[in-house]
């Protein structure tokens, strides 16, 4: 595939404040740097699945999709899961890294992201117990063999699958989890000669780093079960290999789960399973081996659990993280107005915000989000037009108003 960036590169990236004055006022539309790579804004495109891939291989859809947030103005654009072995995707229709082929379609991706002055990123993943599921939107069923699935070849440190429905996951030996360890570093590697510029180490939502850090799903009597410093190995070890092979001057982040939500108190305590004392502990550790910031999420590991599915929910975890680990951290999780996310800045709770499904209901964010807290950013050439337009219409409707 040949894309030709020349008609799309962009010199003043969208979602720059205009005025200087208001970049000093308004934290979201600050420049955010880490090492040698600096986001012209602090909205990031949280990792969503997308279950359009085949062979694990990005395609046209993606350059489309990944582009889209760029041109419109995000600081960063990650891409989505990206499994480190085949039995390692959520879904036959995962994105995967797992063999140098994957290099070049990914660049692709890359390249558009970065025309539009948007930094790229991608998360590497394990699926763990939940692999070899259909995509969501065709329903939530195993997929067979003939379907290209793998049931049989799912993996997980314990013999507990998530659900009923779910495949019974084989118990890794330690022959596995070395080589999924490697197979996590070959990744960084190849994301590397891809391009891309921040790399995420997915350890949450139930998929396999996760499976190991929580006492839920973890119920080995090896060196990697029982105690917490031997349920947080397999996730430390990764987050050292990767760190090994990853450019010293590119960031390193890791998403975790910050709770499973065993303790019905979101910031209560759950000794045996997982919770927010011993996520901190884990991102200390992470900071140790090199991680560079923690994207604080939460839940997946337990079918059923309740949780407050509320705007913000998961914020106190990024800001709880961020003083008591001493860490850069990212808030995720229904974050949907710029005031809000703002506001997560100001009061210093969070160094970047990641907006996922947000930005599937409005690829506009960031000019909304503009709006809202009156900033003028640059918006990309061929719409700025419009936005103009709306501008003068809103000023000409206000001035009618105050004439009333």
């Amino acid at each position: 595939m040949s894309i030709s960036l020349a008609a799309c590169n962009t010199e003043k990236p969208a979602g720059v404040p205009v005025q200087l004055e208001d970049c000093q006022r308004v934290k979201l539309f600050q420049p955010y740097a880490q090492k040698s790579v600096e986001l012209h804004n602090r909205i990031v495109v949280s990792p969503m699945c997308m279950y359009s891939c085949q062979n694990g291989f990005l395609n046209q859809f993606h350059v489309m999709h990944y582009g889209s947030f760029a041109f419109k103005g995000a600081g960063a654009v990650i891409i989505e899961a990206t499994a480190v072995v085949p039995e390692g995707r959520i879904s036959p229709n995962d994105s995967g890294i797992w063999s140098d082929d994957h290099i070049e379609p990914l660049s692709h991706v890359v390249n558009i992201i970065k025309s539009q002055g948007s930094v790229p990123g991608l998360q590497i993943a394990h699926a763990g117990r939940k692999a070899s599921m259909s995509p969501p939107f065709k329903g939530d069923y195993i997929e067979s063999e003939e379907n290209g699935g793998w049931p049989n070849r799912v993996m997980g440190p314990s013999e507990i699958p998530f659900a009923d429905h779910y495949p019974r996951p084989n118990v890794m030996t330690k022959a596995d989890i070395q080589a999924t360890i490697k197979a996590f570093a070959d990744a960084a590697v190849r994301a590397d000669k891809a391009g891309i510029e921040i790399l995420e180490i997915h350890a949450a939502h139930g998929y396999l780093l996760h499976n190991f850090y929580s006492g839920n799903s973890n119920k080995r009597t090896d060196e990697y079960g029982g105690s917490f410093q031997n349920r947080i190995r397999l996730t430390l070890e990764v987050a050292k290999a990767v760190r090994a092979v990853w450019p010293e001057h590119k960031p390193l982040w890791t998403r975790i789960s910050c709770t499973d939500y065993v303790n019905p108190d979101p910031m209560g305590s759950d000794p045996d399973g997982w919770s927010i004392d011993q996520s901190i502990e884990l991102a200390k550790q992470l900071k140790q081996v090199g991680v560079d910031l923690i994207d604080c999420s939460s839940g997946g590991n337990i079918k059923g659990v309740q949780y407050p599915n509320q705007p913000l929910y998961q914020v106190p975890f990024a800001e709880a993280i961020r003083r008591q680990a001493q860490i850069a951290t990212g808030a995720v999780g229904l974050i949907v107005e710029g005031e809000d996310a703002e506001k997560i800045l100001q009061e210093e709770k969070a160094d970047v915000v990641l907006v996922a499904r947000e930005f599937l209901r409005n690829s506009t964010f960031a000019l909304s989000a503009a709006q809202a807290l009156d900033v003028n950013i640059n918006w990309p050439k061929q719409y700025s037009w419009a936005v103009k337009k709306a501008r003068r219409h809103n000023t000409t409707a206000d001035e009618k108003t105050a004439q009333k």
